[in-house]
Formats: C-alpha cells, sequence, structure tokens
C-alpha cells in the first residue's frame, strides 16, 4: 500500500504476476484480468479494504463486517472512514453529526460505503487563560496519530474529514498528507456574528477585552455578563479570522476542500450542500487515484501562505503550515513566509484586525474572491479536491472589490498579515501579526519586565503594575517548556483592554490566538527551554523592535549573555505523562513544533 500509491498492486496468482488496475475498477473488469476462480474475491484486490474482504482466510473479519449491518453487496464497494470530531463542549463541532451525516448520504450515492468514527476536539478559547491551554497543540499530533491507526488499521480506500477548529483542521490535513490515500475535507464553518450593543457584527475578539475594561473602569460587570450571553449566538467557529476560521480558509486555499467550503455558515444549507457534495466528490477522487500529496505540493502552500497574508490570518497558521509541509515532505521554511509577506498585500478587512466577521466575506465571494484578487501571486497549475486546478476554478470567478476585500492595488496595508522577525532575541525567528498592529508601534524599544508563566505577567498587568515602555517577557511558555506553547491571550486582552496597545510590546516563546492584535511577538526561537536568549533576559534590558526592517534585538553584549549563560539553569515546570512525552520529541516553533522521531 505505501509502495504502489493510487491503489497499484501487485499481488502473486496463480504462480504468475499481474498489476491490477486501481483505484476502484469493477469486479467484473479484475475478475476478468485475472482469470482466475478464486472463492470470495469480492472486490478489487487493489483497494486496501480488499484485505478484509477478499479470501478464505478473512472468514472472521467478513463475519465482523456482517456484524456492523453490511452485506454481501457492501463488501464489494470501496469502504471510506468518515472521521468527525464531533463535541458537545465545543461550539464549533456541535453540528458535527449532521455534517456527517450528509457526507455519508454523498459517499452512498456515489459508490462507497461509509464508516463513521470519532476522534477527539479540544476548544481553544475554553482553556483560554488557565493551564489547560498546554493541551491544544500537543492535541494536533495526536488527531494526526489516531486517525493514521484506524485508517491503516481497517484498511480505508479513501476518508472524509470532518474539523471545524483550531488544531482539529491542522491535525486532520497533517494526516491526509500522512496516509496520502483519497481525502477531502468539511470544515465545520463559521458561526454568525453577535449583536451587542446595537453592534450586529460582534466578535468574540472584542469580548475577550472586557475584563481589562471592567479593571480600567470603562465597561460594567452587567454591561459584559449581557455582552457574553449576546457574542456568540449560533454553532460554529467563532466569527472574526481567528485560527479556526484561518485554517478553515486555509484548507480551502491549499485545494482540500470544495469551493465554498472554508466560510460558507455553519448554520447556513449550503454547508449541507458542501458535506454531502464532497462525500460524493471523494469517491471520485478515489476513481481518479487523486491523493493529498498530489494537491499538497510546494506550490500549493506557497499559495496556502500567500492566502494567509492576504486575509491577516492567526500567527498560529505558521505553525500548521509547517507541520502539514513537513507530513508531506514538502520543504517550508519561515524564509518563505517572510518573502511572500513582503509581496502579497493585506487585502481583506476582517475582525480582529479589521471591522467585519467571517460571513460578510462569504457574502462578498469568499476565498475564491480573495484568491482572484491576488491571482498574480499563486501558482495556478495547482490541483485541488475538486478535480480541477486552481487556475481553472478562479477563471470562472469575478474580481470584487469593497470595504471587506480590497484589492492588490488599493489593500488594506501594502505588505501581508503576518511578519517574521529575526534578530539577537529571536536567532532563529519569530512572528507578529503586523496586520493587527498599529503603525506607531511598527518601532518600538522597550525596558524588558521579566515573567516565566502567563499567569505572572496577567497578575501584573492586572495590577496597574506595568509601566509605559516596557515590554512583557513571558517565556517558558514554549512548546517544550509549557509545554505545550500556551496562547497568552489572557495576557494580550488585558493589555488591549486597557488601552496599553501603543505603551507596551509583548514578547514570548509561546504563541497568540487568532483573536490577538496589538504589538505581541511570539514563536521566539529558540525557546527559554532549550536555551534561546529569551532566557537571558532580565528585567531592565532593552528591548528593540522593528517590524519593518523585521528586526528583533536584545541590546545585551555577548559578553553579558555569556556570563549569564554561564549560572542559567533552566526552568522545568510541573507535566503529567502526556506532556511529558510531547515535550521529549517536539521541536522548536521555527520547525512547526512537529513530532521528532528518531531515525
Amino acid at each position: 500500500r505505501w509502495e504502489y500509491p493510487n491503489a497499484q498492486l501487485l499481488m502473486d496468482s496463480h504462480e504468475k504476476t499481474e498489476v491490477v488496475p486501481g483505484p476502484i475498477g469493477v469486479v467484473a473488469e479484475w475478475e476478468a484480468e485475472m482469470d482466475c476462480d478464486w472463492d470470495f474475491q469480492l472486490k478489487n484486490p487493489g483497494l486496501a479494504s480488499s484485505e478484509l474482504t477478499n479470501g478464505v482466510a478473512r472468514t472472521g473479519q467478513r463475519a465482523l463486517l456482517y456484524a456492523t449491518g453490511m452485506d454481501e453487496e457492501d463488501m464489494k464497494k470501496p469502504f471510506v472512514a468518515v472521521i468527525n470530531s464531533f463535541s458537545e463542549m465545543v461550539p464549533g463541532h456541535m453540528h458535527m453529526r449532521e455534517l456527517a451525516e450528509q457526507v455519508k448520504y454523498g459517499i452512498l450515492e456515489g459508490g462507497g460505503i461509509p464508516r463513521e468514527t470519532g476522534t477527539i476536539a479540544i476548544c481553544d478559547g475554553l482553556c483560554q487563560g488557565h493551564c489547560g491551554m498546554r493541551y491544544p497543540l500537543p492535541s494536533r499530533d495526536l488527531i494526526a496519530d489516531s486517525i493514521e491507526m484506524v485508517v491503516q488499521a481497517h484498511h480505508f480506500d479513501a476518508m472524509v474529514l470532518i474539523p471545524g477548529c483550531d488544531k482539529i483542521i491542522p491535525g486532520m490535513l497533517m494526516a491526509a498528507a500522512r496516509l496520502d490515500i483519497p481525502a477531502i475535507v468539511v470544515t465545520g464553518g463559521p458561526m454568525l456574528p453577535g449583536n451587542v450593543g446595537g453592534n450586529p457584527l460582534f466578535c468574540s475578539s472584542e469580548l475577550r477585552e472586557f475584563p481589562g475594561r471592567v479593571e480600567q473602569g470603562s465597561c460594567t460587570v452587567e454591561e459584559m455578563k449581557k455582552a457574553e450571553e449576546a457574542a456568540l449566538p449560533t454553532v460554529g467557529s467563532c466569527a472574526h479570522l481567528g485560527t479556526a476560521n484561518s485554517m478553515c480558509m486555509l484548507t480551502e486555499v491549499l485545494g482540500m476542500s470544495l469551493p465554498g467550503c472554508g466560510t460558507a455558515p455553519a448554520v447556513s444549507n449550503r454547508r449541507k450542500r458542501i458535506a454531502k457534495q464532497s462525500g460524493r466528490q471523494v469517491m471520485e477522487l478515489l476513481r481518479r487515484g487523486i491523493t493529498p500529496r498530489q494537491i499538497l505540493t510546494r506550490e500549493a502552500l506557497l499559495n496556502g501562505v500567500a492566502g494567509a497574508m492576504a486575509t491577516g490570518s492567526s500567527t498560529n497558521l505558521v505553525l500548521h503550515l509547517l507541520a502539514i509541509a513537513h507530513e508531506a515532505g514538502v520543504e517550508l521554511t519561515l524564509d518563505d513566509f517572510d518573502r511572500i509577506s513582503r509581496e502579497v498585500p493585506f487585502v481583506c478587512n476582517l475582525q480582529p484586525s479589521g471591522k467585519y466577521p467571517i460571513v460578510s466575506m462569504d457574502a462578498c465571494g469568499g476565498i475564491p474572491a480573495v484568491l482572484k484578487n491576488v491571482e498574480p501571486k499563486l501558482h495556478r497549475d495547482v490541483m485541488t479536491v475538486a478535480g480541477k486546478t486552481l487556475g481553472q476554478m478562479l477563471d470562472a470567478v469575478e474580481p470584487v472589490e469593497n470595504d471587506v476585500i480590497r484589492t492588490m492595488e488599493h489593500p488594506q496595508k501594502p505588505e501581508g498579515g503576518i511578519a517574521v522577525l529575526c534578530g539577537s532575541l529571536a536567532p532563529d525567528g519569530a512572528v507578529v501579526k503586523q496586520s493587527g498592529v498599529k503603525p506607531s508601534m511598527y518601532r518600538f524599544s522597550g525596558r524588558a519586565r521579566v515573567f516565566n508563566s502567563m499567569e505572572e505577567a496577567d497578575a501584573a498587568v492586572s495590577a496597574g503594575t506595568i509601566e509605559k515602555g516596557t515590554v512583557l517577557v513571558i517565556r517558558y511558555e514554549g512548546p517544550k517548556g509549557g509545554p505545550g506553547m500556551r496562547e497568552m491571550l489572557s495576557t494580550t486582552a488585558l493589555i488591549m483592554g486597557r488601552g496599553m496597545d501603543e505603551d507596551c510590546a509583548l514578547v514570548t516563546d509561546g504563541r497568540f490566538s487568532g483573536a490577538t492584535h496589538g504589538p505581541c511577538i511570539g514563536h521566539i526561537s529558540p525557546e527559554a527551554a532549550a536555551g534561546g536568549p529569551i532566557a537571558l533576559v532580565e528585567d531592565g534590558d532593552e528591548i528593540f523592535i522593528d517590524i519593518a526592517a523585521r528586526r528583533l534585538e536584545l541590546k545585551v553584549s555577548p559578553e553579558e549573555l555569556e556570563r549569564r549563560r554561564a549560572v542559567w539553569k533552566p526552568l522545568v515546570k510541573p507535566r503529567g505523562p502526556a506532556l511529558a512525552k510531547y515535550a521529549a520529541h517536539v521541536s522548536s516553533a521555527d520547525r512547526g513544533a512537529i513530532i521528532e522521531l528518531e531515525k
């Protein structure tokens, strides 16, 4: 299976070797080619699932399939895994059962046998501000592993993946690239915006700033309570361009979901139609032998970077694209992000960096409209799960220009939404969502105030002890040091809620929520736990930030840093077995926080 892609299978039959054409074929066709009269040869041996159905020795497996309700006619058809991440705890996943049913209808119509199975889903929003945030990023790799296990163990021929939120989407894309069997992704889609204080475009990214407003006195507790009851009115991923919707849109840009899937509202009937169509389409991918690695090429991944820059997506997308590239066997580095950031302008006016929720962009044409406007910067010849190239699909799209989607000639900002910084504080790189930074903070110099955890920083901000001109340094929150690379959203929300986004900056070896905006620089590599320079920063050190020049400098002499390193001892935080295993194998953020295995 691994050696013969597209279901080409060498097999021994009656002392002669034949190549069975794949991927599906028809029973009568392969029987004629094989010219044999085997018992129980129910389907084309080129299908992985034939391992469960074909041959006298598989009587036990067939009996188990009968026990699931299959009959012999079912066993002649391809088996398609429907990997569902339904969860009653996560708003972005509560509607997945309904989507899965639509997917299964489509698979049946396309001639396959769907079999649904599940994987976990952790909500980053519920994990914000406490130790639970150590788990979402490690869950990405656990999800990929769990899909590998069930698909390989049960010999599925194809799969439809149904994720909705932050780490579930990249985990499933990583699994698709790793397994390289025909696959299509049906993301859950964005929720509708809330109506708070007469604002019908209210998103939860703004709600996160309310605690800071309460502490400052510009908002009452009662006003905050009313806002939180109205902010998230439906199921779906949070209405702004956070990590979840960044990944939904990225999946469409990469060509791994059907057109419109990235932005169609979770509660729309169009989302259900896309799900059903995806079930039919995965059968077409199987017939044509189109697999994820034919789609997730370097050119497609570079298109993904361009899409991220054009939309102003979450900085978490950097981690995830690097990890997907690793699974696909494609070279992708921070240098690619930096280069494309300078070439592709930020054209979307989306919260939290702009004005509108995701559904507003969907109403203006969605991802196809965005890509049409930056088409000169894209690779048009890449294949998609629609069975067409990106260029073929864009030829049918009309350009748009309005307050939601701008053009390259009249962008929101002349450069892409994400910038990659390097320098003495981050020798291997750091990232910032420059689309969410005020121009006055593109160049900033301040004195360090060092914290070894997010909680310490939160307490200092809430106590009002952060002075103007401070650079908050939050360390030992990286992939190894956290462990788990927590998001610093509670700290950034307190800063923004207090109106301090032009008074101070924040740098960390942790990461940031897609809801974050302001002068917040994350993913500093090497991280503190790995002995990076951020581990050596002391209170009062000068830190210089220059986003335009892509610099992040610690103004301390090399001699002084060496003196500090000689007495430095890494801080090791408590961790249970799951996080201990993760910390032992995870790479640095500049490589996507991938799991590195011994060769």
